[in-house]
């Protein structure tokens, strides 16, 4: 492990407690479940606030409000693909290590929630019919457990994708 990369260990580690805790007030503050978890982590990785917002923009609410994949599953996915990613499209032992990651990260989340899927989460039968999102009123959050999930996701993360071995 080189200098460079022990010293953002260092400065990961020191983080990762208040990074989950960001999390789950940027969701809280009105980021889409997505967004709140990538944007939290995307500066480790070079990417700005503003770029992490809008690549996950659409990711809300299971892709859209289709209540498809969980944002937080796609944001976990997003991450494991930068802190473990391959350039090279040829290189098919490398697509498999991250796919392998991945599919890794992802289990731990469907067995502490049940599902990767946002409407499963949320006990919703089908899709919405409407992309308009909710309006984030106290109501809101009272009823929809997506901070729980944005915090798993977190927790997910900091403990398997940013902490490497020495």
């Amino acid at each position: 492990m080189s200098d460079y990369e022990r010293e953002q260990e260092k400065m990961i580690l020191s983080q990762s407690g208040s990074r989950k805790e960001q999390a789950v007030e940027a969701f809280l503050g009105g980021c889409n479940c997505a967004q709140a978890v990538f944007s939290t982590y995307a500066d480790l990785f070079g990417i700005d606030r503003q770029t992490a917002m809008n690549l996950t923009n659409s990711m809300g609410g299971g892709i859209s409000r289709l209540r498809e994949v969980c944002g937080t599953v796609s944001a976990i996915a997003l991450l494991t693909g930068l802190a473990e990613g391959n350039v090279n499209p040829g290189d098919l032992k490398a697509r498999e290590k991250v796919y392998q990651r991945t599919r890794d990260l992802l289990a731990e989340f469907e067995e502490e929630n049940g599902s990767l899927i946002c409407r499963e989460l949320l006990g919703i039968l089908g899709r919405d019919q409407s992309a308009r999102p909710s309006e984030r009123t106290p109501e809101y959050y009272r009823k929809r457990p997506c901070a729980k999930f944005v915090a798993c996701a977190a927790e997910i993360i900091e403990r398997n994708l940013l902490r490497k071995e020495a």
